[in-house]
């Protein structure tokens, strides 16, 4: 029936069906789509129709739509629904998701929808709040399926059949001994392999990797990442407690990258398409008023060449092109460094072959850089000695550039700062003040053959 509709017209006939409170259509319609999209067409909507649109559809699949919501359109959902409603969306909902939502909403409205839901629903959700923000604690989730440790195949597949729709996923099944100490792990095609009379622990793995409850969220990243893990179980002193799956580190991912991008941009946290202008620009401030004092330093070096400046004209045709191209290459390895610490530990060893490795890049680019530039500055103005001053000084300023970027970071890094911090347009005004100082200065070093 929508097979074909654009998001528009898809859109016009539920909101149609909705005026019409033709229910049962709308039902058809609706179970035709992703949850993404579900919350899609929600938030598209006129306000008016948001309630019929919740009253239509059952807890199931608005638990998902809420899921899939921006946080204010989820407390609105909530609220639309009543205690008792809303109490039954959120015991279906995923334990980190809903902790997420809650820790955002005052003490009493957060007691308020707790009060609705099962109390064991309730606990494991508040348990996950107690956890620091970042940590696997926040993130994991309770829905998953154990096992014990001397369970038959059979007994394990019965198991498995009563909880297959409860949990997040099937994939793994975490292996417990008496104490819920986590001892091993199974896949479901150990178990689709396996005779029904084995026991799980001649089958299981012994070796579990796994994170403790206040494990940084990118170090789970990472270990998800090495092992290419669909999920990883989470512990505290030993005891499961809950596991983190990869579509959460996924979000962790994109969250993580873009609040580098935010950093090494120097545009400030949470700026998005929907921000407003005086709001936007009050948190862009503050860096570029501390670049704008930066670079009066470039304005005060022009100034103390300003002789060297007058008498060889030609030298302003390339000042731009040589700050330029020294912020550039840093910038760029400022990116590289940043990239690699996400996805990597880097110790001393690490950190030299990687200045090493820059240096030389730095070295590669700045000498066909270089020479190029040179023989642009003999051809278009007729002088060897300012193609010499020219390529020599974005050589030096090349290497410099190149080092700056890769080296800033990691100092960072070393000191427990976050290195994003060393944001590009910092870089790009240091070097600015580096190159010009040593165009000027090879410039004034030669100003006799120049002239």
């Amino acid at each position: 029936m929508i097979e074909g509709m654009t998001e528009s017209q898809l859109t016009l006939h539920i909101i149609k069906q909705l005026k019409e409170g033709k229910k049962n259509h709308f039902q058809k319609t609706i179970d035709e789509l992703q949850p993404y999209d579900i919350a899609k067409i929600y938030s598209s909507i006129p306000a008016k129709h948001r309630t019929r649109f919740l009253l239509f559809i059952n807890v199931e699949q608005i638990a998902d739509l809420i899921q899939e919501l921006e946080k204010d359109l989820q407390f609105e959902a909530l609220t639309k629904l009543g205690i008792e409603k809303s109490g039954q969306v959120m015991d279906l909902m995923d334990n980190d998701d809903l902790a997420s939502l809650l820790e955002h909403l005052s003490k009493d409205k957060m007691e308020e929808l707790l009060s609705g839901m099962k109390k064991e629903e309730s606990k494991i959700v508040q348990d996950i709040m107690n956890y620091p923000p970042e940590t696997a604690g926040r993130l994991m989730t309770n829905r998953f399926v154990w096992i014990k440790d001397h369970y038959t195949i059979r007994e394990t597949v019965e198991k498995l059949k009563t909880f297959a729709e409860y949990s997040e996923t099937i994939n793994y099944l975490y292996v417990i001994d008496q104490n819920k100490h986590l001892v091993g792990v199974v896949s479901y095609r150990d178990i689709i392999l396996a005779n029904e009379n084995e026991k799980i622990q001649d089958i299981m793995y012994s070796r579990v990797i796994s994170v403790t409850a206040d494990t940084d969220q990118e170090e789970v990243a990472r270990l998800i990442e090495r092992y290419d893990f669909l999920a990883i179980p989470v512990v505290d002193n030993g005891v499961l407690v809950g596991i983190v799956t990869v579509d959460d580190i996924i979000d962790v991912v994109i969250s993580e990258a873009t609040e580098d991008i935010e950093k090494l941009s120097a545009s400030g946290k949470a700026i998005d398409f929907d921000t407003k202008a005086y709001v936007a620009a009050y948190r862009r401030l503050p860096w570029l008023i501390l670049l704008l004092f930066i670079g009066i330093v470039s304005g005060t070096i022009i100034s103390q060449f300003e002789e060297t400046l007058s008498t060889v004209v030609a030298l302003a045709f390339f000042m731009p092109m040589i700050a330029g191209m020294t912020g550039n290459t840093g910038t760029q390895s400022l990116a590289v460094v940043v990239r690699g610490l996400i996805t990597r530990e880097v110790d001393r060893k690490t950190a030299a072959q990687l200045i090493f490795r820059e240096l030389k890049v730095g070295l590669i680019i700045g000498f066909i850089c270089g020479i190029l530039i040179a023989l642009i500055a003999l051809v278009w103005q007729g002088s060897a000695v300012l193609g010499l001053v020219v390529g020599s000084s974005l050589i030096m300023t090349l290497v410099i550039g190149t080092l700056a970027g890769t080296i800033i970071p990691l100092i960072l890094y070393r000191l427990n700062v976050d290195p994003a911090i060393a944001s590009g347009p910092l870089i790009t005004t240091l070097n600015d003040i580096v190159s010009l100082f040593i165009y000027f200065g090879m410039a004034t070093l030669f100003i006799n053959q120049l002239m």
